[in-house]
Order: C-alpha cells, then sequence, then structure tokens
C-alpha cells in the first residue's frame, strides 16, 4: 500500500469529505482547515472569514488503488469551481475552491486537471479554483467528522 495525502477546498467540508470519502481507494477523510495565517483555528474564528483558511477535506489514499487524476475529477465534480469564495449559499473566502498540493507532481497535475476542465465545455465560466502548496492542515472537531455518515445521510443534497 502507497499511502498518499490530498487536500481540497471545495466549500462546505462536509459534502467534500462524503464525496471523496466514497471512492474505492481512498482509506481515510478528516475535515478541517488549511491555507491560513491562524494557529489551531476554531470553526467559529474560521467562519468570521479574517483566518485566511479555506475548509478543507484531507484524503489519504492508497496510490497504488487510485490515482491523484480520479480524486481530481470527484473534486471537480462535487461543487462548482467557478464560483469566487463561495459555494451556494455559503459565501466568504473559507468557501473557496481550492486544491493543496502536497508534492510538484500534485501541483502539476493539478494545473493540467484545470486546464482539461476550462477547456471541457462543462463550465461555462471560468475556473476560480485556487492550487497553492499545502500548508499545515488543522482538524476540525469531531463533531465535523464525518458529519454526513453519522447522521445516515446517504445523499447530501446541493448546499
Amino acid at each position: 500500500m502507497a499511502l498518499q495525502k490530498a487536500t481540497f477546498g471545495a466549500g462546505d467540508f462536509h459534502a467534500a469529505e462524503h464525496a471523496l470519502g466514497k471512492i474505492p481507494g481512498v482509506v481515510s477523510t478528516r475535515v478541517g482547515y488549511t491555507g491560513g495565517h491562524t494557529r489551531n483555528p476554531t470553526h467559529d474564528e474560521v467562519q468570521t472569514d479574517t483566518t485566511g483558511h479555506a475548509e478543507a477535506v484531507e484524503v489519504t489514499y492508497d496510490s497504488d488503488a487510485v490515482s491523484y487524476e480520479t480524486l481530481l475529477d470527484a473534486f471537480w465534480a462535487c461543487h462548482d469551481p467557478t464560483q469566487l469564495n463561495r459555494q451556494g449559499v455559503h459565501v466568504g473566502s473559507q468557501y473557496r475552491s481550492a486544491i493543496f498540493a502536497h508534492t510538484p507532481e500534485q501541483k502539476a497535475a493539478a494545473e493540467r486537471a484545470r486546464k482539461v476542465l476550462a477547456k471541457s465545455g462543462r463550465v461555462t465560466r471560468p475556473v476560480m479554483t485556487e492550487i497553492v502548496q499545502a500548508g499545515e492542515f488543522f482538524p476540525a472537531i469531531d463533531e465535523h467528522q464525518q458529519y454526513f455518515a453519522k447522521r445516515g445521510v446517504r445523499n447530501p443534497g446541493p448546499e
């Protein structure tokens, strides 16, 4: 087993965790905050849109069983990457579309995938997803982990 990490911001982290967590080859997921300037931010602090963090899902996956490109496909499908600093009713930079690359290879793959999506005709507006180097990830409290699974929600609707 070749374990790797991938981190994505796709608006509300509960829906992204649900979508990415059911992919065969994904070993685990956890939600939290990354990309900001405050150490150990709380959910309430992140919601003020002053910490710089995005709600994100950190995916641990077996790269022998699932490719990073497959995770990218699921990421594009689980949110609207053309919205700037929002997803549906959730507004603020904490809900931005972002890929936090852990390696130069992930960054290159993400940039290629963003270009392919932009030219695919699947989206009619510019892709606003930022691609940045992964930084420290701060897990959210247990209440937010596996949120839909704990509540018996199988197919959450759009946010």
